[in-house]
């Protein structure tokens, strides 16, 4: 699979993002010179921690018939000490539903186990990087 992105057409830095037929808008801050037409960068890797524990937490409780009427999560992070090699996120899901203690503690313990948690904290990731002149390269958005 592959994401596209090329610059949002009259933007500054903005970034028109695909991924298979969704289109999502990126952009830094209006603080970082942006016109905050989207979520940051940053944004987006926060979310995608908080919307893969949501999603997982809902299939698990699927799967098992626990009954999860909704799912509220929200994102914090502490970038303080992020140029020294720590960025902190904390995650808060708010579920509702006629659950036990046991069965919300099953999916607190769920929550841990998304697969996004795991890629940012114990997976090496690899990242290349290739730039080409557009000259010698057709770009298709």
């Amino acid at each position: 699979m592959s994401i596209k992105l090329n610059r949002k057409a009259g933007s500054t830095f903005a970034q028109d993002l695909y991924v298979r037929d969704h289109h999502v808008v990126a952009d830094a801050s209006l603080a970082e010179g942006g016109d905050d037409a989207g979520p940051s960068p940053h944004d987006l890797y926060d979310a995608a921690l908080g919307a893969c524990k949501a999603l997982t937490l809902l299939w698990y409780a699927r799967k098992k018939g626990l009954a999860v009427d909704d799912v509220v999560t929200e994102v914090t992070h502490d970038n303080s000490q992020e140029r020294q090699g720590l960025y902190r996120l904390h995650t808060k899901l708010v579920i509702q539903g006629n659950l036990t203690e046991a069965q919300m503690q099953e999916l607190s313990a769920v929550a841990e186990k998304c697969p996004v948690h795991k890629l940012m904290t114990t997976v090496t990731t690899e990242i290349t990087t290739t730039v080409i002149h557009a000259d010698a390269h057709q770009v298709n958005p």
